[in-house]
């Protein structure tokens, strides 16, 4: 019966619209139930399958530009001489506006799919059976750990004091490159820290401060060549706590 209870759930915890408290409770049944944890695999993967067709007809940037190009050379060629210099202003207004909705429309996508993989990957790493592949909470355990498994290396910060605990890590990808992906505890919560190399004009959209993504927490930044993502179920207010503490890691 309280597999029943928890089932019920399953769509809207992978999509991330449960309470921050119900969510938590979800987790923690999820790392005990092997049969409801294939389950909300099983629904991650079918999400990732959707959200894959739904780009696959998705105009390219190249049909966009000629469609622009078609609508410019048009306006040059029809009409008279008087309502090509009435209409050219206009026109060039239209073309700005267009272009300008376009970039917007490309950052806000972009955002949003990084962001709801991150999730994706969050959600899928916690329903598993094995969560992490190195399991510490010690930083000088799980960092020489990924030596040789990924092209990069980076600092872990000293929890000690505060209430944040280190779970352990695992090699994570994201648009196939590899990267961490370490699990910090918060009280009764698991908070995902996704480290990938720094990809340039690819994230240059994603915003620094923390990001409400439906009952999740997205902070983004970069440094030193690295792009770090912290992901949550929790405020954020905790989000940047741990944020902090992983940018100021000597």
């Amino acid at each position: 019966m309280a597999c029943d209870l928890w089932t019920a759930k399953l769509d809207a915890y992978v999509d991330g619209e449960l309470s921050s408290l119900d969510a938590a409770s979800l987790a923690q049944h999820l790392r005990q139930c092997a049969g409801c944890s294939a389950d909300a695999l099983e629904r991650v993967q079918m999400k990732r399958a959707v959200a894959v067709a739904g780009k696959r007809y998705q105009p390219s940037a190249q049909l966009r530009e000629k469609i622009q190009q078609s609508l410019v050379k048009r306006g040059r060629h029809e009409g008279s001489w008087v309502w090509k210099i009435v209409a050219l202003p206009a026109t060039l207004v239209l073309v700005l506006s267009l272009a300008v909705s376009l970039y917007v429309d490309h950052e806000k996508t972009l955002r949003q799919r990084v962001y709801s993989e991150l999730t994706d990957l969050h959600v899928a790493t916690l329903a598993s059976a094995s969560p992490v592949d190195v399991i510490s909470t010690d930083r000088h355990t799980v960092k020489p750990w990924f030596q040789g498994k990924i092209p990069f290396s980076f600092n872990l910060p000293e929890l000690q004091g505060t209430d944040f605990t280190l779970v352990g890590g695992r090699v994570s990808y994201l648009a196939q490159s590899p990267g961490a992906h370490l699990i910090y505890r918060f009280r009764q919560h698991e908070i995902s820290v996704f480290i990938y190399q720094d990809r340039g004009d690819a994230t240059a959209a994603l915003a620094s401060a923390p990001v409400s993504m439906l009952s999740f927490t997205v902070e983004s930044w970069t440094k030193n060549g690295l792009r770090y993502f912290v992901v949550g179920d929790v405020g954020a207010q905790d989000i940047e706590g741990l944020s902090k503490l992983l940018r100021d890691a000597g």
